[in-house]
Parts: structure tokens; sequence; C-alpha cells
């Protein structure tokens, strides 16, 4: 069976990590669209105008496909990257962890740059409380009013509430169900002659 749940930060969190002068200031948030890491990004860079750089990852989606790297003037791949890399290892996705840097005099090479960003970003997934969500796949009902019966009992069956609901002449509900279950509600909906699903 497929796993149809994901991990995601319940809350915004913070890490930081010093080395040899320089600061690593970590923020790790929620976030779900493109939108949301543009609006946390300029906050940041708002708040830290005097820092140096500004590295970022972030993973969108239950199925981690929407990422982006951004090293923000370091060498390639010490800033974007390390940071990616923690929030695989932790398993995260819908999260963006920004890594504020101010220069302490001392260069720390690529390597050191390296785990500094990997150092901070870990530091700030350690300090937040992770939710695991479910993958939901929303049915949208149309039927008329004398099979409202059938089709409550297996909504029932499957312990699931209607997020939405319209009963006129017409009846229409909306209801989501984990996608692991989705085909067997489906099935079960569709064995309802007069019952229309959309999905």
């Amino acid at each position: 069976m497929f796993d149809d749940t994901y991990h995601t930060l319940a809350a915004p969190s913070e890490g930081l990590y010093k080395e040899k002068g320089s600061k690593f200031l970590a923020f790790a948030y929620p976030v779900r669209t493109t939108e949301e890491v543009k609006q946390h990004l300029e906050a940041l860079r708002k708040e830290y105008y005097d820092a140096r750089h500004h590295c970022y990852a972030y993973i969108l989606g239950p199925t981690k496909d929407a990422y982006r790297m951004v090293d923000d003037g370091e060498p390639s791949g010490t800033g974007g990257r390390p940071i990616h890399g923690q929030l695989l290892s932790a398993d995260l996705t819908d999260t963006l962890i920004v890594v504020v840097r101010y220069f302490g005099g001392v260069l720390l090479g690529a390597s050191g740059l390296a785990n500094a960003y990997k150092a901070a970003a870990r530091d700030a997934i350690a300090n937040a409380t992770i939710k695991e969500c479910t993958i939901d796949v929303t049915y949208r009902l149309h039927f008329e009013y004398p099979l409202m019966n059938d089709v409550m009992r297996i909504i029932k069956d499957f312990n699931l509430v209607p997020t939405h609901q319209d009963f006129n002449l017409d009846c229409r509900m909306e209801v989501s169900v984990r996608q692991s279950q989705s085909n067997r509600l489906y099935d079960a909906l569709a064995k309802l002659h007069g019952v229309r699903i959309e999905n």
C-alpha cells in the first residue's frame, strides 16, 4: 500500500549556528505556495537588511516535486543545497528554510560554509514541531433527495464528515477522503444508481 501521508511544520521555528565570528540565523516556515515563500523572503530581507546573504531552499507538495535552492551570492552549492539536504533528510515538504548570514571577517571555505548552512538549517528543524498530514481526495456528489440515506450510510461507513452540503431539490455534497481510501469510497458511491461523482 502506498503511503498517503507527508510531514510539514506545525508552526515557524528558528535555529542558530556560529562559526569563526560568522552568525547563521535559520528561519523555517510552513508554506503552501511560491507566493508565501516570496512574502517570507521579503520580510526577512527587510528585517535583516544588513546581512550579506539570505540563502534558502524550499520543497512544496505532497510528492515533493516542486523545490528550489538559492545560494544568494555564496559559492555555488554551499548555501541552498545543504539547506535542501536537511529538508530531505527530515522528510519535510511544504517547508521553507532561510538562513541569514552575518559575515564575521574570517573566510570559512566552501566546505566550512556548506557545513554552517547545514547546521543552522538542522537546528531550525530540531526546534520545530513536525506534524503528519494526509493526502486527501475531494469528491463532489450530486444526487436526488431519495438517495440521501444511502449516501450518508456510505459516508458514515468511512468515518467521513462532509465538508460542504446543499440539500435543495438536487442534493450536493463535498467529501474529502484519504487517498489510500479514495478508490474504495468511489466504488461504493458509484454502485448507487443516480449519484454523480466529480473530483
